[in-house]
């Protein structure tokens, strides 16, 4: 297992961090700063990565350490599948315990076979009822993290993920605020399309999100897109 760094310790660490971040006047720069806080907090970790996500999922932002967290993280949201995206959008922590068994994500896996990647954990960036993005480590051994590793981790980025929307409210107040509107509301019809897979098919809640993907792939649509096809198909199924 990867040592866990010490409570005292990474307290001083996220000190250190809300102090970087709030002297930034760029998300990205921010950002970047995040990744590298998180790679020195967890170390044995091959790469870290932060990733700020719009409604759809797809990136507005990101950060990593190193080029094996920046393919790792790049095939991942080309493909539209993978670790971190299933923290996003499920709004819990993801552990992928030993790539070579991993089945959730099979392109993505796949896609990163060649890298020194055999685990990781992604967390979500959640502010309210907001998932901005989410943080993740990488490790070149199998089973280095665990259920254990989410907990520091998922403190990080409950703090990261406040200082991350001041940053943003501060840059753009106005565009901010017509987009969380829009952003919630995107977020609403993703998950009530997401409840509508499970109950029709009988999925788990990372089946049916990985079936809205998939789908999104294939029909070169939006996730929102695809879930209001999918929510307008079962009201009019209900009233047939």
């Amino acid at each position: 297992m990867t040592q866990q760094l010490p409570l005292d310790e990474l307290t001083l660490t996220l000190a250190r961090i809300k102090g970087l971040l709030l002297t930034e006047d760029k998300v990205d720069r921010a950002v970047q700063r995040l990744a590298e806080g998180i790679r020195d907090a967890f170390p044995g970790s091959v790469g870290a990565g932060v990733s700020l996500l719009d409604e759809q999922g797809r990136r507005t932002s990101t950060g990593t350490t190193n080029e094996v967290a920046a393919l790792a993280d790049q095939v991942q949201y080309e493909l539209g599948e993978g670790p971190c995206l299933a923290a996003w959008a499920s709004e819990h922590s993801v552990v992928v315990y030993d790539l070579s068994t991993e089945d959730r994500w099979p392109a993505w896996t796949q896609a990163v076979a060649d890298l020194p990647i055999r685990s990781a954990v992604s967390s979500p960036l959640l502010v309210g009822t907001r998932s901005l993005g989410a943080l993740k480590i990488y490790s070149d051994v199998p089973e280095a993290y665990d259920t254990a590793t989410t907990r520091p981790l998922e403190k990080f980025a409950s703090t990261a993920a406040i200082l991350l929307d001041n940053i943003q409210t501060a840059e753009a107040p106005l565009r901010f605020n017509e987009a969380l509107s829009e952003a919630l509301a995107s977020r609403d019809t993703i998950n009530r399309a997401q409840g509508a897979l499970m109950q029709l098919h009988g999925l788990g809640e990372e089946e049916a999100f990985r079936e809205l993907l998939k789908r999104s792939r294939t029909s070169r649509q939006s996730l929102v897109d695809v879930s209001e096809g999918i929510l307008d198909r079962s009201r009019n199924d209900r009233h047939g």
